[in-house]
């Protein structure tokens, strides 16, 4: 009985180690059988592949409702009278010729199209066309979901132009260039123009005694350029213009903050002061730069308390520095992938932005920050567009986004590297050795006026800013970047305190 029992046992065990390998055999043909369907799928199979997610744009269809017909026109004329009514998609469609601009052209084949309702009928209709006109599949426009919509320029004669303040710059587009580059530039010129003829006859009424102070002197500068043919620096201060009319109201300011921008200027001054030029040639002492800055603080932002004896910024016993901080992180971390996705598509393809952010200088030759503060106003615009006009949100995502590197260009060869790129962050405003510095600079004080005030935010960067130079012993050249922050920080907390958008598009 017991050797029948053992040679029971030891049949068993053979028998299940015979199972056991079948198995093993079965899961091996699986997981072959398995294998060789996800690589069909993945390498073999293109279709499976794409995972981008686009949507189907029909050009000269401006009510969306898939038809090109009479309604359209009526609604083509309104935006030929008010285009800037209307968001940069709509203008996208009007653009048929796909030239980047709004011209006669496309107007003429817009009309013809909704007159015969079909693009086939658009040359073998009775009506003679004379303009070649785009084929039916020309029409249609495949965009994906993360493309950026650059709006065309607007080419048309309008009467706005010709009645506003900048009328000398009416036929500025009529003027034959050989350079194409140069035809490119005024055709701008003549859009943004025509975008600041539409928000003063908008606001002009209203505005207070500085704003139109500020409006004369820019109109004065833009002439001159005009006169000088200096066409990009003419674009820049259009573009200023128009953001200014466009974002800022100092119809409710306080005094102070209308002082926080004229404290910029009083500084950019003083750096090209006599007195100042005394100091670097060490004919004046560090003492008298500083009773220099309290004239100014005093009569611009009423600081009693000279700088010499501030107090260092940092106090690690008040409970409010690290509840500002804990809700700072709060907000850039609210930002979403989106979010960043759109700000850096808009800073890598927005015409204007980088107009603006291409005016870059040699190394220390932008001594006044002259190339900083136009970019940082329309990146600020931007965010704040992504994230729903909430102040705080767009500071946080300035504040993550300035931090992104761009190893690509620093790939490049000394010997073609542009020596004014921001080598550390993707196309910032400023030169390279202060790119990043002074866009933190702009949006950190400025996000500080809106957890504490614009007065605690100006004071607490001047004793950061004190404590650095006194750091350096006072040299000549931190007094001067100390000097050059606090424009940065004047204009970052101005601007972003002040920031209250028009938005009329539909």
């Amino acid at each position: 009985m017991l050797n029948i029992k053992k040679k029971s046992k030891g049949n068993s065990k053979i028998f299940l180690l015979g199972i056991n390998k079948y198995l093993y055999v079965a899961a091996i043909l699986c997981l072959v059988i398995f294998a060789s369907l996800y690589l069909k799928s993945r390498y073999v199979v293109p279709i499976e592949r794409v995972t981008g997610a686009s949507s189907l744009l029909m050009l000269g269809d401006l009510n969306n409702d898939n038809k090109w017909d009479i309604n359209d026109k009526k609604l083509l004329d309104i935006i030929i009278n008010t285009p800037w009514k209307f968001n940069d998609n709509t203008l996208f469609k009007i653009d048929i010729n796909k030239n980047k601009i709004v011209d006669t052209e496309d107007i003429r084949i817009l009309n013809k199209l909704y007159s015969v309702e079909t693009p086939y009928l658009l040359q073998t209709s009775t009506t003679p066309f004379a303009t070649p006109a785009p084929k039916p599949r020309e029409l249609f426009r495949y965009i994906s979901d993360n493309e950026y919509i650059q709006r065309p320029a607007y080419g048309l004669q309008h009467t706005a132009i010709h009645t506003g303040p900048v009328n000398f710059l009416s036929n500025i587009i009529l003027t034959s260039y050989k350079s194409p580059y140069l035809t490119r530039l005024t055709q701008e010129i003549y859009d943004e123009a025509l975008r600041f003829s539409f928000i003063y006859k908008q606001r002009y009424e209203n505005l207070s005694h500085e704003e139109s102070a500020f409006v004369s002197e820019q109109i004065l500068i833009v002439r001159k350029l005009f006169n000088e043919k200096n066409y990009y620096e003419l674009l820049l201060n259009l573009i200023l213009l128009s953001e200014a009319g466009e974002t800022l109201s100092t119809k409710h300011q306080t005094n102070f903050i209308k002082n926080v921008r004229y404290l910029a200027d009083d500084l950019r001054k003083l750096l090209n002061s006599s007195q100042y030029t005394n100091f670097q040639k060490g004919k004046s002492s560090w003492i008298d730069v500083f009773h220099d800055l309290d004239i100014i603080n005093k009569a611009r932002a009423g600081i009693d308390t000279p700088l010499q004896k501030l107090e260092p910024a940092r106090d690690l016993t008040e409970l409010q520095n690290y509840i500002d901080r804990a809700e700072w992180q709060y907000y850039k971390s609210k930002n979403t992938n989106d979010h960043f996705h759109n700000l850096i598509n808009f800073a890598q393809n927005d015409r204007r932005y980088l107009r603006a952010v291409s005016n870059t200088s040699p190394r220390h030759q932008d001594i006044n920050l002259q190339n900083h503060n136009l970019p940082m106003m329309l990146l600020f615009s931007q965010a704040m567009i992504i994230t729903g006009n909430d102040k705080k949100l767009a500071v946080g995502l300035l504040d993550e986004t300035i931090r992104v590197p761009f190893f690509w260009l620093k790939a490049l060869p000394a010997k073609i590297r542009p020596s004014s790129v921001a080598l550390e962050h993707f196309l910032l405003p400023g030169n390279m050795e202060d790119g990043s510095d002074k866009s933190r600079h702009w949006n950190v004080f400025g996000g500080l006026s809106l957890y504490r005030s614009p007065e605690e935010s100006l004071n607490l960067a001047f004793q950061r800013e004190v404590e650095d130079v006194r750091k350096a012993n006072y040299s000549p050249q931190a007094m001067t970047e100390f000097i050059r922050d606090m424009i940065a920080n004047c204009y970052g907390i101005y601007h972003i305190v002040s920031y209250n958008k028009i938005n009329n598009a539909e």
